[in-house]
């Protein structure tokens, strides 16, 4: 009859190291020093210009976003920017692969209509921001170029019933918040007479 007892037997604990493209189940912890980006972005959405700032650190040999800061000299917009700001930099400490949030972004239209730059329909501030995101992205190599991001099918549904000549010349004024915007000499002006808000006048 034998008896076994642990000294019969050599347990090792092998920890596996969680890949880079899973969501890890701890937050970040931000260094006193990181790198960052700072994108100047001109909205037709909002009044004045709105300055990103963009933070990453390097893990595993390789760049990865950490946080983000939206800034403008509108100060009624700072409750909506410091939402942002906290919501999608909890999505850059948590998950490794946020990359997600560019598709959220994106499915938001703006209620208002939206307008075209550069032969781009652009629906809502937040795809605006979208776009930066995406564009740090592929800065700092976090993103290859294969990736693309794809709208939500609802989005793609209601770009395609909308009529083709909508929104094409005049959008919201961000002050009078008439549809009498559109771009003259290359600058967004408000034909409004008890306007006159001009977009290269910020």
């Amino acid at each position: 009859m034998y008896k076994i007892t642990d000294r019969d037997f050599e347990i090792e604990e092998v920890k596996q190291e969680e890949p880079l493209d899973s969501v890890t189940d701890h937050v970040v912890v931000r260094p006193d020093i990181v790198q960052a980006k700072v994108y100047k972005l001109r909205s037709g959405f909002v009044k004045h210009s709105v300055y990103i700032t963009l933070g990453y650190i390097q893990q595993n040999g390789r760049n990865r976003p950490i946080e983000i800061f939206i800034n403008s000299k509108d100060l009624t917009k700072n409750a909506e920017y410091a939402v942002l700001t906290r919501l999608i930099s909890a999505i850059f400490r948590k998950s490794a692969r946020p990359t997600f949030i560019l598709e959220e972004l994106s499915s938001i239209h703006d209620p208002n209509g939206g307008y075209h730059r550069n032969g781009k329909y652009i629906h809502s501030f937040y795809s605006e921001i979208a776009d930066v995101i995406e564009r740090f992205f592929r800065e700092i190599g976090c993103m290859d170029d294969s990736e693309d991001v794809a709208l939500a099918p609802a989005v793609n549904e209601a770009l395609a019933s909308a009529e083709p000549d909508m929104n094409t010349e005049f959008q919201i004024c961000p002050d009078c918040s008439q549809r009498s915007v559109k771009m003259e000499n290359g600058c967004l002006t408000c034909i409004n007479p008890e306007c006159g808000y001009s977009k290269c006048d910020k």
